[in-house]
């Protein structure tokens, strides 16, 4: 029997797993392909807040990915329910990402500024490539002020087409080591955004697939689903092997083809 068998939709991340950068991970939308024609569900469960769920759905599109906006379950969107709980709107934010992320927190109601001489009560962190020195040093110098910090996400580093780069998190330790503070994060390891998904979707056994132990294995097992890692993006086979407790992903995928075939290697079997 093959693993999908076993699990009535799929809660994909995407970076490592769909595409990397502007491509698509080799037989990646044949996998999706194969998953419809199953009758099978997917979400898409990301860390990046980069951009818009309309924006990287019309990606997956453009990839050959079947999507739609309200597939995907990003951390923008978590992060700004995070910074409400704390600092409620209209509150000035200076965000420190981009301006899909900008756009949601103006959604939110809050008063979106520049500066850290316009007194922001929070700042607000999400991945951007753009991101450079200058924004880093706003940031620390409001956090420095008084404003208080969140992030989308802190994930280390992120599958490119060129290889694998600094992350959100990455970019979040930079700002540490100027104000001797962390930020208060949402997005993956934490389950929220992959219960989301599950209920969204009414799946009873969904399986989450990822690249990344610390985020997307951690985040799954936490939720309580079942997780497999696969091969294509940050982790390798002798990572996945050496983890323990919630990071142990219950199987490995060399491929997502491995979805469809009758054996699928756990971490520790030979």
């Amino acid at each position: 029997m093959a693993l999908i068998d076993h699990h009535d939709g799929v809660l994909f991340d995407l970076d490592g797993v769909l595409y990397a950068g502007p491509e698509a991970i080799p037989g990646a939308p044949e996998a999706l392909a194969e998953l419809s024609r199953r009758g099978r569900q997917c979400a898409f469960v990301t860390n990046n807040a980069s951009r818009s769920a309309a924006d990287i759905a019309e990606h997956l599109v453009e990839l050959g990915i079947p999507a739609h906006a309200d597939q995907v379950y990003g951390s923008a969107p978590a992060g700004i329910k995070l910074m409400s709980s704390h600092v409620p709107a209209p509150a000035k934010v200076l965000v420190t990402g981009s301006d899909s992320l900008r756009a949601l927190c103006r959604q939110a109601g809050y008063t979106v500024v520049e500066s850290a001489e316009d007194a922001p009560d929070a700042v607000i962190q999400g991945f951007e490539p753009t991101i450079g020195w200058t924004d880093l040093a706003e940031a620390s110098y409001a956090i420095n002020r008084g404003a208080q910090w969140f992030a989308t996400n802190l994930d280390r580093s992120v599958p490119r087409e060129r290889g694998i780069a600094p992350a959100n998190g990455a970019l979040a330790e930079a700002i540490s080591f100027a104000t001797g503070q962390r930020p208060r994060a949402a997005g993956k390891p934490e389950p929220e955004m992959f219960a989301q998904a599950a209920e969204a979707l009414n799946l009873s056994s969904p399986l989450v697939i990822g690249d990344r132990l610390d985020t997307d294995i951690l985040g799954g097992n936490r939720a309580g689903f079942t997780t497999a890692l696969v091969l294509t993006g940050a982790t390798t086979e002798a990572e996945a092997r050496r983890a323990t407790g919630d990071e142990k992903p219950d199987t490995m995928l060399s491929t997502l083809a491995d979805l469809f075939s009758g054996e699928n290697p756990t971490p520790g079997q030979s």
